[in-house]
């Protein structure tokens, strides 16, 4: 196709307004073409009575009504002549077509859909998207059936998009699916905008509705998330710890309430940490003689 020739195409995908006439109008003329014409017949004015007739019958098919929030695209012989916004009664030449599009806000909640994450993990993702029509001769022209392209398109992006994070990081070093539904959502918006643009929808708001593992590893990735669970929480009792006896052992010293040599030292430490990192309360010992002894 030549450079023209797509620049006409590109031209008439683009909405524009249409030349049409307030209803009302056409409704004054018709009640009036109505009164004259059976007076000029009867009055013996033929050719003012055939006149007023085809009035009538041109005047009659060319009503139509534009409610709140709703746009119709005219044809002329399959031609886009513009799209009509204006609400109430209107009215255009009845050899043009009327293509009426709602360009009200359209909840849609996707179906639920298999997809493996960055780590290779089944997952099931389901999304909820606002979208309306912005440009009705995109959404009619450019896309066979612009409801359906909607809902293929979500299902791509949000492959897309579950493909390109994990579903959940423990050391919170990455951007997960689970753990950043805002910045993982704003993605999904920019990049559903930018499919559904060709079609002339935008979309006003956007998320997940389902997010999980899939039912065949789903016992395997809860226990391993029991895992990581527990080996984190051992791991900052631990940390904790140490700290903990590191602060009693310099209090000790500096306070010089005992002296402990190695061995006292050693067997402290070991004291402090089954009492700190125990899951039961620690049961003393009495000892009546000495550490050696």
């Amino acid at each position: 196709m030549s450079e023209p020739s797509r620049s006409v195409a590109l031209e008439l995908s683009r909405e524009r307004p249409a030349s049409t006439h307030n209803g009302f109008f056409a409704l004054a003329v018709l009640l009036l073409a109505l009164i004259l014409a059976p007076l000029a017949f009867l009055s013996g004015k033929i050719i003012a009575g055939v006149i007023a007739v085809l009035a009538i019958i041109l005047i009659v098919p060319g009503f139509y009504m534009v409610q709140p929030n709703q746009a119709v695209a005219i044809l002329l012989f399959g031609a886009y002549r513009g799209t009509d916004r204006i609400n109430g009664l209107r009215w255009v030449w009845p050899w043009m077509t009327r293509n009426k599009v709602s360009v009200r806000s359209n909840n849609l909640i996707s179906d639920s859909i298999k997809v493996n994450d960055l780590r290779g993990n089944p997952i099931e993702m389901a999304a909820q998207v606002v979208w309306r029509v912005e440009d009705t001769a995109q959404a009619l022209f450019d896309v066979h059936d612009y409801r359906a392209f909607v809902i293929a398109q979500i299902e791509a992006a949000v492959r897309s998009i579950g493909a390109r994070y994990p579903y959940d990081d423990f050391e919170h070093q990455e951007i997960t699916l689970r753990g950043h539904h805002e910045e993982v959502g704003s993605e999904l918006r920019e990049a559903l905008m930018a499919r559904l643009s060709v079609a002339g929808i935008t979309v006003d708001e956007c998320g997940f509705t389902h997010l999980a593992y899939s039912p065949e590893i789903a016992g395997a990735m809860l226990r391993r998330q029991q895992a990581e669970a527990i080996v984190a929480a051992r791991k900052t009792l631990v940390e904790g710890a140490v700290g903990m006896v590191e602060m009693a052992l310099n209090l000790l010293s500096a306070k010089d309430v005992v002296h402990l040599d190695d061995e006292r030292r050693a067997a402290m430490v070991s004291n402090l940490m089954v009492v700190l990192c125990g899951d039961q309360s620690a049961q003393p010992v009495l000892n009546a003689g000495t550490l050696y002894q």
